[in-house]
């Protein structure tokens, strides 16, 4: 299938080839029709990928702070690579479309196959998409003109403002900013008996857009009208749809709004609320959150939770149920604001209009129209761009999963040691292969990971996927005769781990877990000073981890584990080689702090058959200013501290300090070594302290 992507370094669209998405529980598939191009919000992604490094962060001053914060603990250079590395991630377009159902998921009973149906969210501009449940509803026959339901994020947005607004029937409202956003939720307050009266900088007014009057907000009479129309008391409230750097529709929504009035933001303005003015009129200023209640959350977007309606009356996706209400209705018809439908074939045409406009064309609502595509439905596909492997050196690689930390550290690593040839890469959307993809080139990407299983030309098959699934592949891929390499943790409970081991005991592949932290050079050289053979040793390891919210799948036990297991896994398998000798016991403790999350702050205590103790503090109470990862080393009247990858000082009869220029966890050489361990067909050593260490800790968890 073809889907659209922006360049985030330079500003350009590109359509690229990827599979198509599989289904997944409470999501559908569904072939695109339509989908809608937002002018504003299309336009400022494109106008900020065009624009340089230092225009970028003068616009982001948020994400500079945390690069400088960054910068602080990891280093410039490292920083840097990570900022890079980023930009380098095409991003997906578009958010609201109307399609065809092509396959519904288990706990998916609202739709069925063959169904019209408007998606809002995940709609991005792609001939196939893979939408929750919660975010599509079904398209009535009533609705002949299925082109107005893929406005269905507009409509769900403006009727959040609405509600947020707390609109009564019979009530004066005022539009600030006659776009497309604004017409429509202008329409819609008139379907509610609402007098609107719109405001912009130049006349948009539209004659199906049925306005009490017209006012260009750079009127200096223009409250004064206001007034005059009002009954000298101004309007009820005020929603403002205008995308300005200007603070001049807040400014004005003051002057117009009567007394304890509200004044609600849809749009993107600045905000200098002025006190004096909100005082005096005891104003209510308000901002809605997209399409309403359920945005951004996780478990109503993906895993499907709808809100009790008895609570939360207007959902996001019972608000885009009312705007096709509306429509089916005929209550409502935004026909006349479709101006341009384009094939979607001819996409840079769009974007070249709403961002220079040289044919000084005008337009409204702009539309991409989707044409049958045989070749939309392939489950593999193959790439121009990939090379052959020449070099009988390089191990055929194939990737299972394309999550943040394979674009952004694990491929871009792999590649630059020239080691390994990028095979096969398998995903369950369309959106992970295509970005990866784009940057590392694979021979073919596909939506069906068994086909990296048959794949002869691969040799070790990497696993960067959710927790809950590492099990799984780790299984299957070793009875398919392939050496594994699986992002940690290998599992997440001791009866996955039980499979892992029987399995690998008599496969012939070998079995590699992402504990890279041994392979550090400054690990290294600790291990290489220390002599544990006779000495035992103490170790101390801060995990300075940071707050992640609850709603993180990390956080969710069933499908990240926790972050013990699918962090602190790291500190313990650390440890345990610089100790060279049998862990024999683990115990964690959790802080118990109302305010964090409680099993994100934990000390892990370690014994070894050599006398030696450790302990983790893993936590996510520090500051970010603090650095994340600390060792200290106490052993035969000397003490090794590790500062974050980047700096070591040992304290013996002199002081010793050794610091890099950038930060090193041990990627590149755990890569390296991956290749030498295959090569000697030996079994891998740090495999069997994974392994034990897997069980040690989930042991230790279980008996919580």
């Amino acid at each position: 299938m073809k889907q659209l992507f922006l360049s985030v370094r330079d500003g350009s669209v590109n359509i690229v080839e990827t599979p198509m998405p599989t289904v997944k529980e409470n999501t559908v598939i569904i072939e695109t029709l339509y989908s809608v191009v937002s002018a504003g919000t299309e336009r400022s992604l494109t106008s900020f990928g065009g624009k340089n490094l230092v225009q970028k962060a003068m616009e982001r001053p948020d994400q500079v702070k945390k690069v400088t914060e960054k910068m602080s603990t990891d280093g410039i250079l490292t920083t840097i690579e990570s900022a890079f590395g980023r930009l380098k991630d095409p991003m997906p377009m578009g958010y609201t479309a109307v399609g065809r159902v092509v396959e519904v998921g288990k706990g998916v009973t609202e739709v069925s196959q063959g169904d019209i149906v408007a998606e809002v969210g995940q709609a991005y501009h792609s001939e196939v998409n893979r939408v929750g449940k919660n975010l599509i509803v079904k398209v009535p026959n009533e609705l002949e003109d299925i082109r107005q339901a893929a406005f269905s994020a507009l409509g769900g947005i403006a009727l959040e403002g609405i509600h947020q607004a707390e609109v009564q029937l019979g009530e004066t409202v005022a539009v600030i900013g006659l776009g497309l956003l604004g017409h429509i939720t202008a329409r819609i307050l008139y379907a509610y008996g609402c007098d609107v009266i719109g405001y912009d900088v130049a006349d948009k007014s539209l004659p199906a857009t049925k306005l009490k009057a017209f006012i260009n907000s750079t009127d200096d009479s223009a409250a004064d009208i206001t007034k005059a129309l009002t009954k000298g008391r101004g309007v009820d409230k005020v929603i403002i749809t205008a995308a300005t750097d200007s603070n001049e529709p807040i400014v004005l929504s003051q002057q117009i709004t009567r007394d304890r009035g509200i004044v609600c933001m849809v749009g993107v303005t600045q905000i200098n609320l002025d006190r004096r003015a909100f005082y005096e009129k005891e104003l209510s200023f308000k901002i809605a959150r997209s399409y309403g209640p359920g945005r951004y959350d996780p478990s109503y977007e993906e895993a499907g939770v709808d809100y009790p309606i008895g609570y939360v009356r207007f959902t996001e996706g019972r608000n885009v149920e009312e705007f096709i209400r509306l429509l089916s209705a005929q209550r409502l018809d935004i026909s006349d604001l479709i101006t341009h439908v384009i094939p979607f074939s001819d996409a840079a045409k769009a974007y070249e209009m709403i961002a220079t406009n040289p044919n000084r064309e005008k337009y409204i609502g702009v539309l991409f129209q989707y044409d049958e595509n045989k070749d939309k439905w392939n489950t593999v596909v193959k790439s121009n761009a990939a090379k052959q492997r020449v070099d009988k050196k390089q191990v055929g690689f194939g990737l299972i999963g394309a999550g943040n930390f394979a674009r952004v550290t694990m491929l871009p690593i792999m590649a630059s040691s020239g080691l390994y040839h990028f095979r096969g890469l398998a995903t369950t959307g369309g959106i992970g292969a295509a970005q990866a993809n784009e940057v590392f080139h694979f021979n073919y990407t596909t939506n069906d990971y068994k086909k990296l299983l048959e794949d002869k030309n691969i040799d070790l098959v990497g696993i960067s996927t959710q927790h809950n699934s590492h099990a799984k592949f780790v299984v299957e891929a070793l009875r398919a005769g392939k050496s594994v390499y699986c992002e940690k943790p290998l599992c997440l409970t001791l009866e996955e781990l039980d499979h892992i081991e029987q399995v690998y005991k008599d496969a012939p592949g070998q079995l590699f877990c992402g504990l890279n932290r041994r392979h550090a050079p400054l690990i290294e050289k600790i291990k290489r000073d220390l002599k544990t053979n006779s000495i035992p040793a103490i170790y101390d390891y801060i995990a300075n981890a940071g707050f992640i919210p609850e709603n993180h799948w990390t956080q969710d036990e069933t499908k990240g584990g926790g972050r013990i297991i699918g962090e602190a896994i790291h500190f313990v398998d650390t440890i345990m080689y610089l100790d060279g000798s049998k862990l024999v016991g683990v115990s964690v403790n959790f802080a118990d702090n109302p305010g964090y999350q409680k099993k994100d702050n934990a000390i892990i205590s370690l014994r070894f058959a050599s006398g030696a103790i450790g302990t983790i503090i893993y936590t996510s109470m520090g500051s970010k200013r603090y650095p994340k990862e600390q060792l200290r080393v106490f052993s035969n009247g000397s003490i090794y501290e590790m500062d974050n990858y980047i700096e070591l000082r040992k304290y013996s009869c002199n002081k010793k300090r050794e610091m890099r220029f950038k930060q090193d966890k041990g990627f590149r050489d755990e890569y390296r070594r991956i290749i030498d361990v295959m090569k000697e067909g030996k079994k891998n050593k740090a495999a069997e302290d994974a392994l034990r260490a897997h069980r040690m800790l989930l042991e230790a968890l279980e008996e919580i």
